[in-house]
């Protein structure tokens, strides 16, 4: 490497260690890296047939509980003690697989393309992505800052399914596919939902910004509902009946009674011009 190249690498590297106007002054060097290890550790403890790694529950457990304090002592306000949130994660973890364990029987009970549970564990990004969320929540419901997001955006990057830690979901939960599905922070979802890709159950507006922190923005989906693919329910106050079928692309903002069937036929599209305020 010349002379005039390093000089120019030294004089770059000068600049972007300046602080960072917009950015809190924690260091969060490798804690991305952290809470992904754990996530992965602990869909491995809760099912240890079906680990990508070979460690015995205990050591998993273990390791995952190390990768939790290291990623807790970097956003827990001080004088709050890890010791009490790690405590509650491993109170919960039967639960968290109990509900897993609906989550499997939906799937397979609901697509005859899974020819056994085996399958569905090892190959549905749907079921990840839940597995994943399921163990953020309980962090989530904690109040722990940052890292429950940060495992959802895991899954994220891993599934294409978008889950918020902070949504509410019943048991016997089944994404089919999966791909593009949205789910916002303060949606509520009963029991016996299924959905499929392309699905957003999201907020009719953020233009409100951080003033809308707290408020529910996105919808209620109540027990034995199926949304079929690239639906959109939007709002705070829009709930989906019980044992309502939703159809594919449908657009819904407003409440839907117990017992609907929404089909969309014959899409038309309109647009509306508004003149440029002077």
């Amino acid at each position: 490497m010349d002379k005039i190249l390093t000089r120019w690498i030294d004089r770059t590297a000068e600049r972007l260690q300046q602080p960072e106007t917009a950015s809190s002054a924690a260091d969060y060097r490798g804690f991305r890296r952290r809470a992904e290890e754990m996530t992965d550790l602990l869909l491995d403890v809760l099912s240890p047939r079906h680990a990508a790694g070979d460690l015995p529950v205990r050591e998993a457990l273990a390791q995952a509980v190390e990768r939790l304090e290291e990623c807790l002592a970097a956003v827990l306000p001080s004088p709050r003690q890890p010791e009490q949130v790690i405590r509650a994660l491993l109170d919960r973890l039967p639960e968290v697989r109990r509900l897993l364990l609906t989550d499997l029987e939906a799937a397979y009970a609901g697509d005859p393309a899974a020819h056994s549970p085996d399958e569905i564990v090892l190959c549905y990004p749907g079921f990840t992505a839940i597995g994943i969320y399921r163990l953020a929540h309980v962090l989530y419901g904690e109040n722990v800052p940052l890292l429950p997001r940060i495992m959802t955006e895991y899954a994220h990057w891993l599934t294409g399914i978008d889950i918020h830690p902070g949504a509410r979901i019943g048991d016997h939960f089944f994404i089919d596919h999966g791909t593009g599905v949205v789910i916002g922070e303060t949606t509520i979802i009963g029991d016996h939902v299924k959905i499929y890709q392309g699905v957003t159950l999201g907020g009719l507006s953020t233009s409100g910004g951080q003033d809308l922190r707290g408020c529910r923005r996105h919808p209620t989906i109540e027990d034995n509902v199926t949304i079929y693919s690239g639906a959109s329910i939007l709002g705070g106050e829009t709930v989906i009946g019980h044992d309502s079928v939703i159809g594919g692309s449908a657009f819904i903002t407003k409440s839907v009674p117990p017992y609907t069937r929404i089909n969309v036929r014959n899409q038309e599209q309109t647009m509306v011009s508004k003149p440029k305020e002077i």
